[in-house]
């Protein structure tokens, strides 16, 4: 049974149009003081919309959704965090767990993480996966593996890594992980550098898939003009560098686009070049959790790019789109970001690559984690909790 409510809330928790929630809600104190190097970078003008969305609750008692994906016949791919993915019918019905699903590390952020089909799902039945893997000797890794669905969804039949993330961490923590294709047959894999000191400073390093984008072919082969093919010692599978924990990933007019967790402070929104050091953790708009500086204490480096934007306070962000559709047209080619906290879905318009405004929707939804535009045009949005919900918004009737 689904259920339709106002979801736009004020941070006071009073019933209000999302309207008034763009004007409300209020960003908070930063951690740093470091000065962005162009205005465009930091805290874009709050303005509303004026859109007042509506929740249908389409599937709930999902355990720590993570990834989810719209299927061309109709309902929903959703993974489940302890390792398990699911059909969601158009219903509602969830289905038993899909068989076939890879050994995950479930600890910690570990587990089953992105889902998504291949650009030639509709012939091919071919579904790609993002997750913890274990690795030997109490590790885990980051990994990205393919099989295809049967015709009934029961199961991934002939499962096949094509990325296993090296070395092996102890730490259960910053896996990334997207999954995104370019439509000229290349996979984009996102990582995480598993967040302690020990770790982090793999980011930096070549011959290791930490903090890293990785582009391969469809079947996991490492494809003619990656950057680092030729360099000696370099991963050659790696597409850009210097990253911390990439947890949303998008093609946007044919260009790659990420989002990362900053520690505290310094979330950023990256539009990929190939070969590019994107600093990490040289630089970065945050400080460490203990309120100490991380590495110099500086934002900015030559040979180290500069993100498009930033965000402190955080909005820890999840997954992002481009939103095409025909529901939301003032919305059309608007960036839309899951935020775990504060919460909600954080909008931004994009205007020839720069941030020119930001808005705050729907933020009594907890974390969001994913997001996806349903074949109708509404938004589709899952909730990373012990009883996650998978939340169709639309605007008012």
């Amino acid at each position: 049974m689904t259920v339709s409510r106002l979801i736009c809330f004020t941070v006071t928790g009073a019933l209000a149009t999302s309207a008034a929630c763009a004007q409300e809600f209020q960003r908070g104190d930063r951690n740093t003081a470091l000065e962005p190097q162009n205005p465009s970078q930091f805290r874009a003008a709050l303005k509303s919309s004026g859109i007042t969305l509506e929740q249908e609750v389409i599937a709930e008692g999902l355990e720590h959704p993570w990834g989810i994906e719209v299927l061309p016949e109709g309902g929903y791919l959703v993974t489940e965090r302890p390792g398990r993915l699911r059909h969601v019918g158009t219903d509602g019905t969830l289905s038993d767990p899909i068989s076939g699903v890879p050994e995950v590390v479930a600890q910690d952020q570990g587990g089953l993480l992105d889902v998504a089909l291949a650009p030639d799902f509709a012939e091919s039945r071919r579904v790609y996966l993002s997750y913890a893997k274990p690795v030997g000797d109490g590790l885990s890794a980051t990994a990205a593996a393919y099989g295809t669905l049967n015709e009934d969804m029961t199961a991934l039949e002939d499962v096949t890594d094509i990325f296993v993330q090296s070395p092996g961490s102890t730490v259960d923590k910053h896996f990334g992980s997207r999954v995104v294709f370019d439509g000229d047959g290349h996979v984009y894999i996102t990582t995480g550098e598993h967040s302690s000191p020990e770790y982090r400073v793999y980011a930096q390093d070549l011959d290791k898939t930490y903090g890293k984008v990785i582009r391969l072919t469809l079947d996991g082969e490492v494809p003619d003009g990656n950057p680092f093919v030729d360099q000696e010692g370099a991963m050659p599978e790696i597409w850009s560098y210097g990253h911390r924990n990439m947890q949303g990933a998008m093609m946007r007019d044919g260009e790659l686009w990420t989002i990362e967790h900053g520690p505290q402070g310094g979330d950023e929104l990256n539009k990929i070049e190939p070969g590019t050091n994107y600093g990490w953790p040289v630089i970065s708009y945050g400080q460490n959790y203990s309120g100490t500086d991380i590495g110099e204490g500086i934002a900015a480096k030559d040979g180290m790019a500069q993100p498009v934007y930033f965000w402190d306070p955080v909005i820890a962000p999840g997954g992002m789109l481009t939103y095409e559709g025909d529901v939301f047209s003032d919305w059309q080619d608007d960036v839309f970001i899951g935020s775990l906290y504060p919460g909600g879905i954080v909008r931004l318009d994009l205007e020839d690559g720069t941030v020119v405004a930001e808005e705050r929707l729907a933020m009594d939804l907890g974390r969001v984690r994913d997001l996806e535009v349903d074949s109708d045009g509404t938004l589709l949005a899952i909730t990373d909790t012990d009883n996650g919900v998978l939340v169709r918004l639309s605007p008012q009737s």
